[in-house]
């Protein structure tokens, strides 16, 4: 199955500012992220975000924060982030697929994954925009959600299913600005 720009959703898990520095390759992860988020922004992909416990982790980082807006960030403090139903308001959450990145792998990315899966939702987690603490833990997280049924995949992966063929307008916009 094939990631649909008008079936999918871009959701960003916990990426937030006392959290990132703990990260093991944050700026990659980061990086990726925002690549990601911008080019959803063009292909009009809903992006959506959460933060764990933001009193105790902060606010999303500053690059990220602003990218999103603030009626698709939502709060939470069960690691899953469909847990307490709070995902069910954000705007386009009804599509079925979801693009899913963020922190950390092993643990709120894997959680909320496998809770989506249980939903009925086609789960696609971008490889190099999910991280951890500890390599050994996003090794593991991966090969859990690959296990469970999600779909392991690259940020090009994802853009060039969104994008579907070459050729058009919007192709030759992202690649100039994204795919070089």
């Amino acid at each position: 199955m094939l990631i649909k720009s008008d079936q999918s959703m871009l959701l960003l898990i916990d990426l937030q500012e006392r959290l990132a520095p703990a990260i093991e390759d944050i700026d990659a992860v980061l990086r990726h992220n925002l690549w990601l988020v911008d080019v959803a922004g063009r292909l009009s992909v809903p992006v959506g975000a959460t933060v764990q416990y933001p009193s105790g982790l902060g606010p999303l980082v500053p690059e990220i924060g602003a990218r999103v807006e603030p009626d698709r960030i939502v709060e939470k403090l069960h690691f899953s982030a469909v847990a307490d139903n709070r995902l069910e308001a954000m705007p386009d959450f009804s599509r079925r697929q979801v693009v899913l990145t963020g922190t950390e792998t092993h643990v709120c990315v894997l959680q909320t994954a496998l809770d989506l899966l249980a939903l009925g939702k086609e789960v696609f987690v971008v490889a190099e925009a999910v991280g951890s603490r500890r390599s050994t833990d996003k090794e593991l997280g991966l090969a859990r959600l690959r296990q469970e049924g999600c779909r392991i995949v690259s940020c090009e992966m994802v853009v060039f299913e969104w994008l579907r063929q070459a050729g058009t307008d919007i192709f030759r916009q992202i690649s100039r600005e994204f795919l070089r």
